[in-house]
């Protein structure tokens, strides 16, 4: 099919990837402009411009979507079809309806849960069991447009949203395989969402990410999974920002002020909470790297009976 593909993150790249592979014809790679990174801010491509350049795909980086040159550029381009993952930008109902086949969105969960910027990171924090893919065809609202195909996927107890993120960007490019055949024979399935059913999953702040000691063991452990790679969780410990990359639970009654260091052993860190413990194994403090317990506290040390957080 003469598809027009947009996205911008890492996650889109596996759908574009497929694309390439099964040799549809890219007859464009629209992604968001090129921006600053790092601490020398030195102006970085998108992850999809990367790999569209690596193919010689044209690309298209327009500020927005609005401006009567880019849907100009989109309507002589004549698309079967444009292919949305992560792109950033919302598609005005002009541009929905220039493909003859209509506007495909790849999104990460099972839709009508976690519509948003942020299914993976919540669905983390949240305690989740299972997540997937939902293949879409798109309409104005945000997430809300008819669903074609899903794939259901179970969340590991100590999986972070980086690692359930590289898993579902590799299924999300082949769901979309899937989708974009059956669309091709007229077979695509198209079922309505459930919109009572919905929930909402915003882009995470910063703040999200600091540690509430009062909630039980099993709610910070799965903010702790669900912050990396950005913000990460954090505390304060003395003064200082301690995040938090790696964690697990102990099961046990506790009495103490929630955020109290229970016990230090030469490779974890026991932290009383609302209930059991949470146990640290992998830490970090400002100016400084990220480091396993055991190698932490070689040269340093972690007091007991400190409360966290204060």
């Amino acid at each position: 099919m003469k598809v027009i593909f947009m996205g911008t993150p890492d996650f889109a790249v596996p759908s574009l990837e497929m694309l390439i592979k099964e040799k549809h014809d890219i007859l464009g790679v629209f992604t968001q402009p090129d921006r600053p990174k790092g601490r020398g801010n030195k102006l970085t491509m998108p992850p999809v411009k990367e790999k569209a350049k690596e193919h010689d795909l044209q690309v298209y980086q327009p500020k927005s979507l609005k401006n009567k040159e880019t849907i100009e550029i989109i309507k002589s381009l004549n698309p079967d079809v444009i292919v949305v993952v992560a792109y950033g930008q919302l598609l005005t109902k002009e541009i929905l309806n220039i493909p003859a086949l209509g506007c495909i969105n790849v999104h990460a969960s099972l839709l009508p849960k976690y519509r948003g910027a942020g299914p993976i990171q919540w669905a983390v924090i949240n305690g989740e069991k299972k997540t997937g893919i939902t293949t879409m065809y798109m309409e104005e609202g945000l997430d809300t447009g008819d669903m074609i195909y899903k794939k259901e996927i179970e969340i590991g107890e100590m999986e972070t949203a980086a690692e359930l993120h590289n898993r579902l960007a590799i299924i999300g490019g082949s769901v979309l395989k899937e989708t974009l055949r059956d669309i091709q024979s007229g077979k695509a399935p198209r079922e309505r969402q459930n919109h009572e059913e919905s929930t909402y999953a915003p882009r995470l702040t910063k703040d999200i990410g600091c540690i509430q000691w009062h909630k039980t063991a099993d709610e910070i452990h799965n903010l702790i999974r669900g912050t990396i790679p950005w913000p990460v969780a954090y505390t304060n410990y003395l003064g200082e920002t301690m995040k938090i990359w790696r964690s697990g639970i102990e099961r046990c009654k506790n009495d103490s002020q929630p955020g109290t260091i229970i016990d230090v052993t030469k490779d974890k860190i026991f932290v009383a909470t609302g209930k059991d413990l949470l146990v640290v194994d992998e830490l970090q403090f400002s100016g400084g790297k990220r480091l396993k317990v055991k190698d932490f506290l070689v040269g340093n040390t972690i007091e007991k009976n400190t409360v966290l957080g204060l």
